[in-house]
């Protein structure tokens, strides 16, 4: 929004700092406090791969809300298989 003060000028800008995580995800949410990025690198297929069945699931009408909680549901799952032991499918899998 401009405003026009005569003793300051014109001014362009509010002083307003945005959330990036709002700005984003186009929400006024703010995140949980319970929350924080994460920064880790992925190689391009397997991220590819992720945003390809990410989109595939928004298109099918699954419930699920953004790639943040696509990624949570996925880590969560591979974790509990991990807790299994020596059942666990993705421990098997990192064997061979």
């Amino acid at each position: 929004m401009t405003s026009r003060n005569p003793k300051k000028g014109l001014e362009l800008f509010e002083d307003v700092v945005l959330d990036p995580m709002a700005v984003a995800t186009g929400s006024d949410d703010t995140p949980p406090a319970d929350k924080r990025k994460a920064g880790f690198y992925l190689p391009v297929d397997l991220l590819e791969r992720f945003d390809r069945k990410f989109y595939e699931l928004k298109l099918s009408g699954a419930n699920v809300a953004n790639k943040s909680a696509f990624l949570e549901a996925v880590l969560r799952f591979a974790l509990e298989d991990m807790d299994r032991g020596s059942r666990s499918r993705l421990l098997q899998a990192m064997a061979k």
